[in-house]
């Protein structure tokens, strides 16, 4: 059965899925200094509710650059992770652009080098590091899991359905089930583009989500989900995963 929780950008909106009673809500740690003004809240909450926070990480600074990342998004990172831990977070989301239609070749496995050094540190802080699909298909993430074992992924099912005709979720679920550890939710009308990334309610959009839920549920999934939705609209998309994944 799936575990299915909400989506919190803002205090705000940790409060609303808590008073939804949800069991987890998926903050945003971005910036460090910013996470450590809120943890006492964010503690507050998590016992308040008794709910318990799953992580989404910032974007990269610049994603063809592995100097820049090194020398400035680990560093970060690594101070995002501890505070992970101090919150008790078990699962991290990161977005790590690794297209190999695109990317430079050469960029690649020194992109994996950082991935695997991420990866590693997050387990000694107790966190299962996941990298999310962004313009990517199963081939591209198939190098960083076979170089990196620790490495779990977050299926964006929307992400998916932008840049192509089929929705690549199916080519995830078939190559990498076994990394697959959280699931991204949220439905939108196809498209090219970040703007065509709509984040609407399932039922909103194109994405088959009956078809793909059921190759999840084939496959035996039994993890989390994040709706990546406002707190109004999660209730009847809440519903429909507990339909299929339930």
């Amino acid at each position: 059965m799936a575990v299915v929780g909400g989506r919190a950008h803002t205090i705000a909106a940790v409060h609303a899925v808590g008073q939804m009673g949800y069991p987890f809500a998926e903050i945003s740690l971005k910036v460090p200094e910013e996470v450590e003004s809120q943890l006492e809240e964010l503690r507050r909450l998590k016992s308040q509710y008794g709910l318990y926070y799953l992580a989404h990480y910032p974007n990269e600074d610049n994603p063809f650059d592995p100097q820049v990342l090194r020398d400035a998004f680990l560093p970060r990172m690594y101070r995002l992770l501890d505070l992970s831990e101090s919150l008790g977070i078990p699962k991290g989301t990161i977005h790590f652009w690794i297209d190999r239609r695109w990317a430079p070749p050469d960029l690649i496995p020194r992109k994996i080098e950082l991935l695997a050094d991420l990866t590693s540190y997050a387990k000694t802080r107790g966190v299962v590091l996941c990298i999310e699909n962004l313009s990517e298909r199963a081939d591209s993430f198939a190098p960083a899991f076979e170089a990196v074992p620790d490495l779990r992924m977050t299926l964006d099912i929307g992400h998916a359905q932008l840049l192509s005709r089929t929705n690549t979720s199916f080519g995830f679920i078939e190559r990498h089930f076994e990394r697959i550890a959280h699931l991204h939710v949220h439905d939108n009308r196809g498209g090219t583009s970040v703007h065509d990334d709509l984040h609407l309610p399932l039922g909103s959009g194109c994405v088959d989500y009956p078809q793909i839920f059921r190759a999840l549920r084939l496959k035996g999934y039994q993890s989390t989900a994040t709706m990546e939705l406002k707190p109004e609209e999660m209730p009847p998309t809440r519903q429909e995963i507990l339909r299929y994944l339930g």
